[in-house]
């Protein structure tokens, strides 16, 4: 019998041992309120948001736990690489590693709200063309 993904999340959260927990928590809630159609897995360690059972944005906990990364990518299987970066972002939250794949890094709840609608809308710019 397979694990149901959403039981396993739950479990991983709740045994979560992070200084930045609170900014984890915030982080899905928002990351469920720009797409609810989102489904949530364990992979590489750490919460992954999927769209139609592709990973699309996942969670980096560096191990200095000074922060709360997100990476947003096109899911595991490899794909060409575009010649323009994926989406346009003006707000600077989004720290590009290729044009397919960036990071958004945040320290405390209050630069989460402070970026609510930036990192809303990169969120549903990023689930629309990933």
């Amino acid at each position: 019998m397979k694990a149901d993904p959403e039981n396993l999340v739950r479990i991983y959260l709740e045994n979560l041992d992070h200084p930045l927990k609170p900014e984890i928590l915030k982080i899905r809630e928002m990351v469920f309120k720009a797409n609810p159609n989102l489904t949530e897995q364990i992979k590489w360690n750490a919460p992954s948001f999927c769209l139609e059972g592709e990973d699309k944005i996942t969670f980096n906990l560096p191990p200095k736990k000074d922060s709360v990364q997100l990476v947003f990518h096109r899911g595991v299987k490899k794909k060409e690489l575009p010649k323009e970066k994926l989406i346009k972002d003006d707000s600077g939250l989004l720290k590009w590693a290729a044009n397919d794949r960036g990071v958004i890094r945040f320290t405390s709840v209050q630069e989460i709200l402070g970026n609510e609608s930036k990192f809303l809308d990169i969120i549903r710019k990023w689930l629309e063309v990933a």
